[in-house]
């Protein structure tokens, strides 16, 4: 079957290859205005995202997203008592396929954010990962933003993946942000 939905991951991660601080959050250090725009509005333009029980993207628009949230308090796939808009989902008990279908979407984007735990999960099936970096912000200590970081670099864990580097946006000229694209050569073909 042709997979109609695109996998986009979504990440900025220190000089380090952190995305939080020793206790999970993300520092202030870590947020600039020309990235929060760039990810708040691919946000706004997918059909669904996906994400990990404790993190969220925390904007005006979030509760009008519909999501998909990772999590191990149910055996497979549940309605979120306290949104309407997203579906709880164990990878232990059900299929991405199965969550989507659950979620009622099927077909256009799906924005996947998080942590290592959620990326680790679709690091083969991204179609595009949208890698920004804060070149100068160091997090000691921290939670890294991919599984293998710090053993590995972001771009060595997204090639060993099939992933390429394409485009590259500034998104804040002075601390010298930027997001770049990494894409697959030959998209995957079925939702697993």
């Amino acid at each position: 079957m042709v997979r109609e939905l695109a996998i986009e991951g979504y990440v900025i991660l220190s000089a380090d290859g952190m995305l939080a601080d020793g206790n999970g959050v993300m520092p202030p250090e870590l947020k600039f205005d020309g990235d929060q725009r760039f990810f708040n509005d691919a946000l706004d333009q997918a059909d669904l995202v996906v994400h990990g029980r404790n993190s969220g993207e925390q904007q005006p628009n979030s509760p009008k997203r519909r999501r998909i949230i990772l999590t191990r308090d149910v055996a497979a796939l549940a309605a979120d008592p306290s949104n309407a808009m997203a579906t709880l989902w164990n990878p232990a008990g059900a299929s991405f396929a199965a969550a989507c279908a659950r979620a009622g979407v099927t077909r256009g984007t799906a924005a996947v954010i998080g942590g290592p735990a959620v990326f680790g999960l679709f690091l083969d099936r991204f179609d595009t990962f949208w890698l920004s970096q804060a070149p100068h912000v160091h997090i000691p200590g921290g939670e890294p933003g991919l599984p293998g970081i710090p053993g590995r670099t972001a771009q060595a864990v997204l090639a060993a993946h099939g992933l390429r580097p394409a485009e590259v946006r500034v998104l804040d000229a002075g601390h010298e942000v930027t997001v770049m694209a990494w894409r697959r050569k030959t998209p995957a073909h079925a939702l697993q």
